[in-house]
């Protein structure tokens, strides 16, 4: 069982990763004379938040947190970036959800060696999140194939997987900021 710090600290997990799925992404470009455009990026907050998560707290509770929202995104409330109940299962973005799990074990690989630096932190989120990507993929081509639309396979891999990744790749960026902040990355 789990002591009070450990609770705490996976309620607060569970609420980030919770919050961090619906917070869309926007940029501000400037455009003609004095006005910006607001670009809206195809991703959220969640793969940053988990990567931040992962440094502050321990595997263990991410992994328990991570559970916990996938369990209330299926069964209760439609938490996820899309929606939510049992029919995620048949959606593509489930299978980039399942890949958060060894993107946090990797993750935490980074944490455990005690070396924490930004180039080290971002080499290790870009590893990390090319392995979220394949399993995303992997579940993808595995679902394409059920159904028999094996025409789709490369339209939907650009669309869920090499359109998304360059921007999760940008957002590590930020994340390093934050964990300066959090004395957690050493220059």
């Amino acid at each position: 069982m789990l002591n009070l710090k450990k609770n705490i600290e996976l309620i607060i997990s569970t609420q980030c990763i919770f919050i961090s799925s619906l917070v869309p992404f926007y940029i501000s470009i400037p455009s003609n004379g004095k006005f910006f455009t607001i670009v809206d990026l195809p991703v959220n907050w969640q793969i940053p938040i988990i990567l931040i998560l992962t440094i502050l707290f321990s595997d263990k509770i991410l992994l328990t947190s991570h559970t916990i929202y996938l369990t209330l995104g299926l069964f209760f409330l439609p938490l996820f970036f899309d929606g939510g109940s049992l029919g995620y299962l048949l959606t593509p973005n489930f299978g980039f959800l399942l890949g958060i799990y060894p993107m946090i074990v990797y993750i935490n690989k980074l944490k455990s060696k005690n070396k924490i630096t930004i180039f080290n932190f971002i080499l290790y989120g870009i590893i990390s999140l090319l392995i979220l990507h394949l399993i995303g993929i992997i579940y993808l081509i595995i679902q394409l194939l059920i159904f028999s639309r094996i025409e789709l396979i490369l339209y939907s891999i650009g669309v869920y997987s090499f359109a998304k990744l360059p921007y999760q790749i940008l957002m590590l960026f930020p994340c390093t900021l934050l964990l300066i902040s959090f004395k957690k990355i050493k220059l």
